[in-house]
């Protein structure tokens, strides 16, 4: 009996050494959550160093905003400047690290901090001094979010678009893994320069009308692990060859108080 109670407590203890918990498998535990993040309005995309852009100037006398429009020929092959569907290639504008572009014509134009709308409004003011009437459309290139987590398809994705929801972005994901915590989706979002975090409920009807349903640049995504993930998180995979070394060295025990 004296036997048999040293090897359940001897495994026992080693299955209790090798446990994980909560606090081993969650990210991002001991950040609070900052209720403004889901009270205030969304807000208009504002540029910044790093984003790429996209500008196109037109007008009804194409010829008097060609200077505005540079078309992106690669290689080398000016004989080609089209694209995979046909179209003319535009060429893009980094962002530079002082918030400036080098735009045709105008310029550096300093546009860090400036929404979609302000952007516009500023070219067509300047272009307007060389043509009649110009149309101005800007668009991000290079639009990221970061998702991590309970996911199938973990990672960060890069989009040629401004607008995208926390719903569309989960599907690009391949959705939640059935470990994920629908009720407990983080989202961390950095406004004038500090991160701020929302927690969204995905079961709920509401996720719809709320001001982080639409994505801003380089968002962070990030899906809890429910509980039953972090229990089999607490089974060790060299468990099984400790248990067997275990049950061998309490046979060699056993034999011996045995023989003594």
């Amino acid at each position: 009996m004296k036997t048999h109670n040293f090897i359940i407590q001897l495994i026992a203890l080693v299955i209790l050494t090798s446990c994980g918990s909560r606090k081993d498998i969650v990210y991002f535990q001991d950040e609070p959550l900052q209720e403004d993040i889901l009270t205030s309005k969304p807000k208009e995309l504002i540029y910044k160093p790093d984003d790429i852009l996209t500008i196109n100037v037109s007008a009804l006398d194409p010829a008097t905003v060609a200077p505005f429009n540079l078309t992106l020929v690669s290689g080398g092959n000016l004989s080609n400047p089209l694209n995979a569907q046909g179209g003319l290639q535009q060429q893009t504008y980094l962002v530079d690290y002082e918030g400036n572009i080098e735009f045709p014509v105008l310029g550096t134009l300093k546009i860090s901090g400036l929404t979609r709308t302000q952007l516009t409004d500023l070219l067509t003011e300047k272009i307007s001094e060389y043509a009649k009437d110009p149309i101005v459309n800007v668009r991000l290139s290079n639009f990221t979010f970061t998702i991590l987590g309970e996911v199938q398809n973990p990672g960060t994705f890069t989009i040629p678009d401004e607008r995208i929801t926390i719903i569309e972005a989960l599907g690009m994901a391949n959705d939640l893994t059935i470990f994920g915590k629908r009720k407990n989706v983080l989202l961390i979002r950095e406004i004038n320069g500090k991160k701020k975090f929302a927690k969204i409920d995905l079961t709920s009807v509401n996720t719809v009308n709320s001001p982080v349903y639409y994505l801003q640049q380089n968002d962070v995504i990030y899906v809890e692990p429910n509980n039953a993930k972090i229990r089999a998180s607490s089974y060790n995979q060299n468990n099984s060859v400790l248990i067997s070394a275990i049950g061998t060295l309490t046979t060699i025990i056993a034999v011996f108080l045995v023989r003594n």
